[in-house]
């Protein structure tokens, strides 16, 4: 070949790796302008649909109950007779909402989904701070909430909820509450358990120590953070395994402080790690009070948990963040979204909406992870969330940084409105290079360690083998910047084989047991040149 040629060649067998990178950084759409409530905790369920709640004393929502209902609580701060509702459910085929009745307070509470696929919902405040909350998906309109006013032994407002390998949940921390618990209890005699690191890591002033990030390990134990420092915990025999080095810098990362923290994409024969990025300087919290907005921390910790010497190694972001949120995307980077760039979490305590998503590339080499994306013209603060839906889009509501709903003459107005963000890889451009799945069919079963088929296509002549990735996700409860339980699995693969036009098959292993990946719904993506195709929910038991 002469070189003239030699180039076309090697233009033409790239052209779709320039084609992603001339791709736009993200697009944003309105969804809805008006839910009735502020999106402040979002789950998605494996019926396409999402609950979303705020708190119920709040005053009148911009949503009624149904059928003339009213909530009657003469424990209500706000309003003892509100026929308002402060949860819905969000149907994102039709792009609608429909009203729930939640009952007690439900405000800075927590959540893990149950292997049946029901969301189990943990504490809050005043009468809803013992409270256990049951929402059993269904597709039709007759599922609302399932209270249990006396499911917990402690107050539960502030703490986190991870679900573990035997399909319990334990709910650790929340304010004031140096322990942990179990729901479902194993006897009606078991109670909580104490947990002195939260006592070692609490500020009495600021209590830097609140929504503790908390990771299941691959071992079964549980990777605990909280305001500078983690642990490896055994929490069946309430046994501190391990103690990391604090983060460097030694800046507060949780609540209020409120950066967020991922556990970094799941491979084979590759140990866990830990991402904490954002959140305020020590102190911010109470200069924030005083009228004084000090810049968001710009660094990100990344740990290997598991490591004989597991040290952090700080990077830094393109901008400080906090009241961010961290999300796993199909292709296994990391979306930062939402939040301030000086100021805390709290009423009216953050500035300087960070309006631009950032996409962390956990495989790049250092000083190359980063990306910042397109921005919104719509602030994000306090109590916003987000969490990644079937489609691959990422779901962005919430922002009420202060009390009551209330929509004018302050500077962060109560926002009910939902936007949706769509990372490069759904750019219109790029669809000849992703990938259809054909089987399984939605909803598939499967059991451990087992090998299945999976079944996809692709646009003619664009296959590249080499790249194709199948994951699993968890779908996450999020709320105050951190999604609990939120994990991704990039399963073991064989070959690819062709079984007809644009139409191939491998095999992949569904990880080998419930400390790997507890019992319940995952979204299974087929990833091609790092562009995921829309995902199927299987369940795994």
């Amino acid at each position: 070949m002469t070189p003239p040629l030699i180039l076309c060649f090697l233009l033409l067998r790239h052209l779709p790796l320039l084609a992603l990178a001339a791709a736009a950084p993200g697009k944003w759409d309105l969804l809805l302008s008006d839910i009735g409530i502020s999106a402040m905790h979002m789950q998605l369920l494996h019926t396409d649909r999402v609950v979303m709640f705020d708190r119920t004393d709040f005053g009148p929502s911009n949503i009624s109950l149904p059928n003339g209902q009213c909530r009657r609580d003469p424990a209500d701060t706000a309003l003892p007779l509100d026929c308002t509702a402060h949860s819905v459910e969000y149907d994102v085929a039709a792009n609608s909402i429909r009203p729930l009745m939640v009952q007690t307070d439900v405000w800075c509470s927590s959540g893990a989904l149950v292997p049946d696929g029901t969301l189990v919902q943990a504490g809050g405040y005043n009468d809803g701070d013992h409270a256990v909350r049951m929402y059993k998906p269904c597709k039709d309109h007759s599922c609302d909430w399932h209270e249990i006013t006396a499911g917990l032994t402690r107050r539960r407002w502030y703490a986190t909820s991870q679900i573990l390998p035997d399909g319990r949940q334990i709910i650790v921390g929340g304010r004031r509450q140096f322990n942990y618990e179990f729901y479902p209890k194993k006897s009606a005699a078991e109670g909580s358990y104490n947990l002195p690191f939260l006592v070692q890591t609490n500020d009495p002033r600021i209590e830097n120590n609140l929504y503790p990030f908390v990771f299941l390990n691959i071992d079964g134990h549980l990777f605990i953070f909280a305001n500078n420092r983690a642990i490896m915990f055994d929490y069946t025999n309430s046994k501190v395994l391990r103690t990391y080095p604090t983060l460097p810098g030694g800046d507060p990362r949780s609540y209020p402080s409120t950066g967020s923290a991922v556990l970094l994409p799941l491979k084979s024969n590759a140990g866990a790690e830990v991402l904490v990025c954002g959140g305020a300087t020590r102190g911010a919290y109470v200069r924030a009070n005083n009228g004084d907005f000090v810049k968001a921390l710009d660094t990100c910790g990344r740990i290997r948990i598991n490591d004989p010497d597991p040290q952090w190694v700080m990077e830094t972001m393109p901008s400080g963040r906090v009241m961010g949120d961290m999300l796993l995307l199909p292709n296994g980077n990391v979306l930062i979204i939402n939040g301030a760039g000086t100021g805390t979490a709290g009423w009216e305590l953050g500035r300087s909406p960070v309006l631009s998503p950032v996409v962390y590339y956990p495989n790049n080499e250092a000083g190359s992870r980063f990306e910042v994306q397109n921005p919104t013209s719509t602030p994000r603060m306090y109590h916003s969330t987000a969490i990644l839906l079937r489609d691959g889009r990422v779901l962005v509501g919430g922002s009420n940084p202060h009390i009551y709903y209330n929509f004018t003459k302050i500077i962060f107005p109560t926002d009910l409105t939902l936007q949706s963000f769509s990372p490069t890889y759904l750019d219109p451009q790029l669809a000849y290079l992703r990938p259809r799945i054909l089987s399984p069919v939605s909803e598939s079963r499967f059991g451990y360690g087992q090998q299945i088929p999976i079944r996809f296509s692709i646009p003619p002549g664009r296959l590249d083998r080499g790249s194709i990735m199948v994951t699993m996700i968890a779908p996450s409860f999020t709320t105050h910047s951190f999604s609990m339980n939120q994990r991704l699995l990039v399963l073991e693969r064989g070959d690819v084989t062709p079984i007809g036009r644009s139409a191939y098959q491998l095999r992949v292993a569904t990880p080998g047991s419930s400390n790997l990946a507890p019992a319940g719904y995952y979204i299974l993506f087929v990833v091609h040149r790092d562009i995921p195709g829309e995902g199927v929910w299987i369940h795994i038991n």
